[in-house]
């Protein structure tokens, strides 16, 4: 191989390999550069330990469905580790700040809130949308809820992943969508705090 042929490995103008894979054909992925900026400011904000932006925020990040997008599955792996790592900081903050014991407490009290709302009866567990208008199906959601109930009263195994890939098909009066995804919001709090 000549050393002119070497220079192209050394040319700075050229594209970066994209971050994650590729999403082909009619499938959508998730907007490269969205992802990109997203998590060059999570990056930005760890290392400069800002308080201004959490696990919260990476849990709530959406970004538009594009043709040749990245792959949703990849960058939703690495969303978790992200969030993961800004839970596990915010951990050690409180821990130093109140102590182990009223960190403990916070998160007995929190899981409780959850098991209290989940002790509804099934169906009624979650406020329904009209019977005009869709929600989340009630009977998927009643089964993550049973096994979230399980985990918090019976110390049933029950991982982070597990509560962030619950996905639910709709239904005309389902139960609401805001709801389910708060009280999944506040489970995964929980299950990062006991970690």
């Amino acid at each position: 191989m000549a050393e002119a042929d070497l220079s192209v490995f050394d040319d700075e103008d050229a594209p970066a390999p994209p971050a994650f894979p590729l999403t082909s054909g009619r499938q959508r992925g998730y907007h490269r550069a969205a992802v990109d900026t997203f998590l060059e400011a999570a990056r930005g904000a760890f290392e400069d330990e800002r308080d201004d932006f959490g696990a919260d925020d990476v849990r709530s990040a959406s970004f538009p469905l594009v043709k040749r997008g990245y792959v949703i599955a990849e960058v939703d792996a690495a969303l978790g580790r992200v969030e993961d790592a800004f839970a596990a900081r915010a951990r050690e903050r409180a821990v130093r700040a109140v102590g182990v014991d009223a960190w403990v407490a916070e998160a007995r009290r929190d899981a409780q809130l959850i098991l209290d709302h989940l002790t509804r009866p099934p169906r009624r567990r979650f406020a329904r949308t009209s019977r005009l208008t869709f929600g989340y199906r009630v009977d998927e959601v009643d089964v993550v809820a049973d096994r979230i109930s399980a985990f918090l009263r019976d110390g049933d195994a029950l991982t982070v992943e597990q509560v962030r890939g619950a996905a639910f098909r709709m239904q005309r009066g389902g139960y609401r969508e805001e709801q389910v995804d708060a009280l999944l919001d506040a489970t995964v709090d929980v299950l990062l705090a006991v970690r």
